[in-house]
């Protein structure tokens, strides 16, 4: 029996069949409506390679010319990479870059479509391959490149309508850095004695006596006074 649309999935994730099984969602039911998403990635590299990259001259050629073009196709076969995506009729791609003095690249795409899902996993995709595309025109320049936050930061249409990030994800993690935890010092009373000897809490120890190999003698008997 086929399933019906709309059938809520395990634990709340429609990915999943009730038995836990992955699964495409079924859309059919859905409206048509106008949707777009935009994603960023950054790329960090040396000042003197980002003036390559500016120039179009590295040795493969126009780096940003190339990333663009990589950043398109992704999109277009993102259903074709990740396994549960819809093959969408995207109706628009675009494939922007901008830089700073110190070595900074921002890739941003925005993918739109008018179909029964939305199109975030299509402008992550793009921007994902975009930033590959430049770290392949430039390694022969630096292998050092790092590609870093890739990130949803907008999407509107749908269900869930408009949504748009309000903070910059920190790097590696995805989401905003958090504020550092203020930690007092602990004051530690530390005293030494004359044998130089340190007892942090405050009380002097007596020394050791010395190991000479021999055993230590007792100490001799005292007669009472009669």
């Amino acid at each position: 029996m086929p399933r019906r649309a709309g059938t809520a999935g395990r634990r709340g994730l429609s990915h999943l069949s009730p038995r836990g099984d992955a699964r495409m969602v079924d859309v059919s039911a859905k409206p048509e409506t106008a949707r777009e998403a935009v994603a960023s990635a950054i790329l960090r590299m040396s000042p003197k390679t980002l003036q390559i990259v500016r120039a179009g001259n590295a040795p493969k050629g126009d780096v940003l010319g190339v990333a663009r073009t990589a950043g398109i196709l992704a999109a277009k076969r993102t259903h074709e990479l990740i396994p549960l995506c819809h093959p969408l009729r995207l109706t628009g791609i675009d494939v922007t870059f901008s830089d700073d003095d110190r070595g900074v690249l921002t890739i941003e795409t925005r993918v739109r479509t008018v179909d029964k899902t939305g199109v975030e996993m299509e402008a992550l995709m793009a921007a994902s391959i975009a930033a590959l595309a430049v770290y392949d025109m430039v390694k022969a320049v630096e292998k050092g490149v790092t590609i870093e936050r890739v990130a949803l930061l907008e999407k509107s249409g749908g269900k869930s309508g408009h949504w748009k990030r309000t903070q910059p994800p920190a790097p590696g993690t995805g989401q905003p850095r958090p504020k550092p935890a203020s930690r007092r010092p602990v004051p530690v009373d530390v005293r030494m004695d004359q044998s130089g000897r340190v007892d942090q809490s405050g009380k002097t120890t007596e020394p050791r006596a010395p190991r000479t190999g021999h055993p230590r003698p007792k100490p001799a008997t005292r007669t009472p006074l009669q």
